[in-house]
């Protein structure tokens, strides 16, 4: 049965709750893009190390309760997630302040367990991982990560490498530029943003792309609401309806990449793939925190057809 793996960090999530309070849940881009590919109807496994602690026991049984796969979640006696805090502005713009330096997830592919861990990657159909991803781990996990990849890429496993470039996970540019090259050889799907490229490699970031490759898919978020679809030769604008309401942005991103995934995995075009994933985020941002309410969840997206088989 087709599977996705998902591979990154969690953290307790903190957003304003009024008067002062401040709401305690749980997120990271990799994570909420495997729970909305879960609601999805897409069977997915989230990849990660956590600790021994409440929250930590937690955010496993959130995940569970969503249908993500928890089974090769490393458990680490003595260790905590990582927090970040949101702050959103009045219209929906946010920043993040995060306390991670010593979570569990970032030392994922230097345990004993790392081994275990890439060969089960070989037995999913997509791999999905990020910029924030790659940031985490040191030389020696982002090594054995990439060696993980090529291996599932030479058994005819597919790639979904999304930007989300944030420079403060990295210690200095160079690292940065040199991780995302090597992640955009390995990638059979590119999700990038114009902003993310040219934070990372300046005004022509865009150029970084492996548009040239017609066996490679690229989406490419531009400044305006809509994305530019690069496939098998040809290009194409999908723009996105105005949006009212917005009132965060967190995870927009997040579930647009999971719903392309998914209505490309269920048969969909790259252009009805990117409308279904402009129809998820247009409603993710109208709720505050990177996890919307069920009931918020749009529906008739073009997913149905996906063969599913649920993690535990």
């Amino acid at each position: 049965m087709m599977r996705v793996a998902s591979i990154g960090e969690c953290m307790v999530e903190l957003s304003d709750a009024g008067g002062g309070l401040l709401a305690r849940s749980y997120g990271g881009d990799t994570l909420n893009t495997a729970v909305y590919l879960a609601r999805l109807g897409v069977g997915v496994d989230y990849i990660t190390a956590l600790g021994d602690d409440p929250l930590s026991e937690a955010m496993l049984a959130a995940w569970q309760q969503e249908g993500v796969g928890t089974g090769l979640v490393v458990r680490l006696p003595g260790r905590l997630p990582g927090v970040y805090l949101i702050d959103a502005d009045a219209r929906g713009h946010r920043r993040f302040y995060y306390w991670r330096d010593s979570a569990p997830a970032r030392l994922l592919f230097e345990l004993p367990q790392a081994p275990k861990i890439a060969a089960a990657l070989l037995e999913y159909h997509l791999i999905y991982l990020s910029g924030v991803s790659l940031s985490l781990y040191g030389e020696l996990g982002r090594q054995r990560l990439f060696a993980a990849l090529d291996a599932a890429r030479a058994r005819g496993r597919l790639i979904a490498f999304d930007t989300n470039f944030r420079p403060r996970g990295w210690s200095d540019l160079g690292t940065a530029q040199a991780a995302f090259r090597a992640a955009f050889g390995r990638a059979d799907i590119v999700l990038a943003s114009t902003e993310d490229l040219q934070l990372l490699f300046g005004p022509s970031g865009i150029g970084e792309l492996p548009t040239g490759d017609a066996e490679r898919e690229i989406v490419l978020k531009l400044a305006e609401p809509a994305v530019r679809v690069s496939h098998g030769g040809d290009q194409q604008l999908i723009t996105a309806d105005p949006v009212g309401g917005v009132v965060d942005t967190t995870a927009a991103g997040d579930s647009f990449a999971a719903a392309y995934i998914a209505a490309r995995l269920g048969g969909a075009s790259p252009a009805a793939a990117a409308r279904t994933g402009h129809r998820l985020a247009a409603a993710v941002v109208r709720h505050r925190g990177a996890i919307i309410p069920r009931s918020a969840m749009p529906q008739r997206l073009d997913c149905s057809d996906i063969v599913t088989e649920k993690g535990a």
